[in-house]
């Protein structure tokens, strides 16, 4: 099955939608009886129904009837399921939080302030790590992210080039975070970690020999159970200290 990629529509139609007037409506609905609907409208209930479903369950048939109109009438207000994307990604980035820096903070804050808001976003709308976003729609809510996240690091010693990778990498971990940690929240809703390691545990110290993997059993012994908080904590320090690093001979 082909994954789920922004940008895969028809740029035109997508422009057009993305940077529409507030409350202008496609031309395609300034024709015909009118439905009592909105481009808005059909973007939140394709949101609502991917929040809840994920984006497997999202298709034009089950967003019609969520709306309760035809899909014909669906496809007035948006060409297809590819730029419908494009809309909700441009929405869930426009409405995301934009908390401001803090007058004389080190840029170690603005940047963790950036990480977390966006850990934050995927926990609202896990269906958004699932999206491949390496060509995102360039509407206004992508660019406005855009804008302020790379203020948190503008002026601390690196190019425009590297403003652009370093956000890039920091939004990588993010997204590769968000991923394992819904993996294993999916997982403990069938089964707790706990619960999986009272099964496996005894099985594994009997089939293990650790005198073969020495370092396995004694590292995993001590780790126990995936804790995403702690994961998140170190990457993220890691991210951080891998930056502050890079510029220290800039700041001498």
């Amino acid at each position: 099955m082909a994954k789920d990629r922004s940008g895969a529509g028809d740029p035109v139609r997508t422009l057009e939608l993305l940077w529409r007037e507030p409350g202008q409506e496609p031309p395609s609905r300034r024709r015909g009886p009118k439905q009592g609907l909105s481009v808005d409208a059909v973007v939140d209930a394709a949101t609502a129904l991917a929040d809840a479903e994920g984006l497997a369950a999202l298709t034009m048939r089950a967003l019609a009837q969520r709306l309760g109109v035809t899909p014909m009438t669906v496809y007035t207000y948006v060409p297809g399921k590819a730029e419908l994307l494009d809309l909700m990604l441009d929405q869930a980035y426009g409405r995301m939080a934009r908390r401001e820096p803090v007058a004389g903070e080190p840029w170690q804050a603005g940047v963790t302030r950036i990480a977390d808001d966006n850990r934050d976003l995927l926990v609202r709308h896990p269906w958004i790590a699932d999206l491949a976003v390496t060509r995102p729609p360039l509407g206004p809510g992508v660019i406005a992210k855009y804008e302020h996240e790379l203020a948190a690091f503008e002026g601390i010693g690196l190019t425009d080039a590297e403003m652009d990778a370093a956000l890039t990498h920091l939004l990588g971990f993010v997204h590769a975070n968000a991923l394992a940690a819904a993996d294993a929240a999916a997982h403990n809703s069938r089964l707790s970690d706990d619960e999986w390691w009272a099964v496996s545990a005894p099985l594994l110290e009997r089939a293990m020999d650790p005198e073969r993997y020495p370092l396995a059993g004694r590292v995993g012994s001590t780790v126990g159970a995936y804790d995403p908080q702690a994961v998140w904590s170190f990457g993220l320090r890691c991210v951080l200290d891998g930056l502050a690093r890079l510029l220290e001979p800039r700041q001498l």
